[in-house]
């Protein structure tokens, strides 16, 4: 399975690609931060953001989409710009049929730290150690979307967005057709 994890955000917004590999093992596909100029008008910086996830996505081909899901805060021109970017991704994702998770920031902090109150750099410790990096991903944001990829590829099955069937569960007929369904989607 391959998830494209998003941190939103309107200056800085994570994008991590992972595939899931036998074991409870991940690989790094690709992650990158797409940004914005504080200083251009919202619709343009929306654009931008929006025109990096829409390559990110066509490029990839994730089976889901997994999201930041945007939490209450005391700053509400950063909330809403928060939820602004994370409504984009889960549009982009949803023009391509490909289905989308919201993940809370302390269930990915749980899922790759143990502990939902981790902070930053435990997560990018973590994310690096899970992905068998040389280096920790920088900057967080980046750490960030690849912990939600993970997070959402640790999910127990049958979970919303989750696999419901491992694929050794499926019929060689659903495995063609899944696996074809993949390629197509890639081509």
């Amino acid at each position: 399975m391959r998830v494209l994890g998003v941190d939103p955000g309107l200056t800085r917004c994570g994008i991590g690609v992972v595939d899931g590999l036998p074991g409870r093992r991940a690989r790094l596909v690709h992650v990158s931060v797409a940004r914005s100029d504080a200083g251009w008008d919202v619709d343009q910086r929306l654009l931008a953001i929006a025109t990096a996830l829409d390559a990110a996505i066509e490029e990839h081909a994730p089976d889901t989409v997994a999201v930041e899901r945007v939490f209450a805060q005391h700053n509400v021109s950063t909330v809403m710009g928060t939820a602004q970017v994370a409504g984009i991704a889960m549009l982009a994702a949803a023009r391509r049929r490909v289905p989308v998770a919201l993940h809370t920031p302390s269930e990915v902090k749980a899922a790759v730290t143990g502990n939902g109150r981790a902070g930053k750099a435990q997560v990018q410790t973590m994310v690096a150690r899970i992905l068998s990096l040389e280096e920790l991903p920088r900057p967080a944001d980046a750490a960030d979307a690849l912990a939600l990829a993970v997070c959402h590829l640790w999910r127990p099955a049958g979970a919303l967005g989750a696999p419901q069937r491992p694929p050794s569960a499926l019929t060689p007929a659903q495995r063609a057709w899944a696996a074809a369904e993949q390629a197509a989607r890639r081509a």
